[in-house]
């Protein structure tokens, strides 16, 4: 129940494989600064996108990630053990 709710507020559809997630949605990650720790593991699980600063925490763009990568983003997210590395759903 609550991995549920987490994935709900990040923005990331709660029915449907996450292959059909990675070909229907559009998302945009970003980082929580205050939760992040710089544990550094959305920077080994994704990084075509995230790059870290001189203090091991991760610097990300804006842009909407390239449906190649959603799969990964979403479990980046979902992986962060602090919280911090978000997903949200933009619109198309």
């Amino acid at each position: 129940m609550r991995e549920a709710h987490l994935t709900e507020r990040r923005g990331i559809p709660m029915s449907g494989t996450t292959e059909n997630a990675s070909q229907e949605t559009r998302i945009r990650v970003k980082v929580d600064p205050v939760a992040c720790d710089a544990y550094g593991y959305c920077a080994e699980l994704l990084p075509e996108l995230v790059t870290l600063d001189e203090w091991g925490y991760p610097v990300v763009g804006s842009e909407p990630v390239p449906a190649h990568l959603v799969e990964l983003a979403v479990r980046a997210a979902r992986d962060c053990p602090r919280q911090a590395f978000l997903s949200e759903e933009i619109a198309h």
